[in-house]
């Protein structure tokens, strides 16, 4: 799961950092995984597209106070109740909006929090899933979740 946590570090070598794991230009240091799984499977994207990602989930919190979470994976049978098992595990998921995709499934699932119920609706959510299915309709998975996270960061207002 990505979701743009902070985690401190002196000067590391990017070299020395484990696959799914990147300095980003702020010196941060952040990674993705798949819940459930150790660190050593990781989604196979560059780092560039992590770098990409990684900064949109940052410019998409930082602007909104919402925080933006991706999940990847296999949803399940019903993906909807996958989205909804998966949800709670997200970092600060009362305040939080959950971007989840199924690939395999071509399957996007959006949820939200209690805490930002008020301020991310129906439309927003939907504006986010036509953004990113004109992407990932191109094979562009990364693409996809960005334009998402851009589109609906836009439209929600400021707190």
């Amino acid at each position: 799961m990505a979701s743009g946590d902070v985690l401190q570090s002196s000067a590391v070598a990017a070299a020395d950092l484990p696959v799914g794991t990147v300095v980003t230009s702020g010196g941060r240091i952040s990674g993705v995984h798949r819940i459930g799984e150790s660190f050593d499977d990781l989604l196979p994207f560059t780092t560039d597209q992590l770098v990409a990602l990684d900064d949109a989930l940052t410019d998409a919190t930082r602007a909104t106070k919402v925080r933006f979470n991706i999940y990847v994976g296999d949803l399940g049978e019903n993906p909807a109740a996958g989205a909804d098992a998966v949800f709670p595990n997200t970092p600060e998921a009362e305040r939080s909006i959950l971007i989840a995709v199924s690939p395999n499934q071509r399957v996007v699932e959006i949820r939200g929090g209690r805490g930002v119920e008020n301020r991310v609706t129906d439309r927003i959510t939907q504006l986010g899933v036509t953004a990113a299915v004109a992407s990932f309709g191109e094979g562009d998975l990364i693409d996809g979740l960005v334009s998402a996270l851009r589109v609906m960061s836009s439209a929600i207002a400021p707190k």
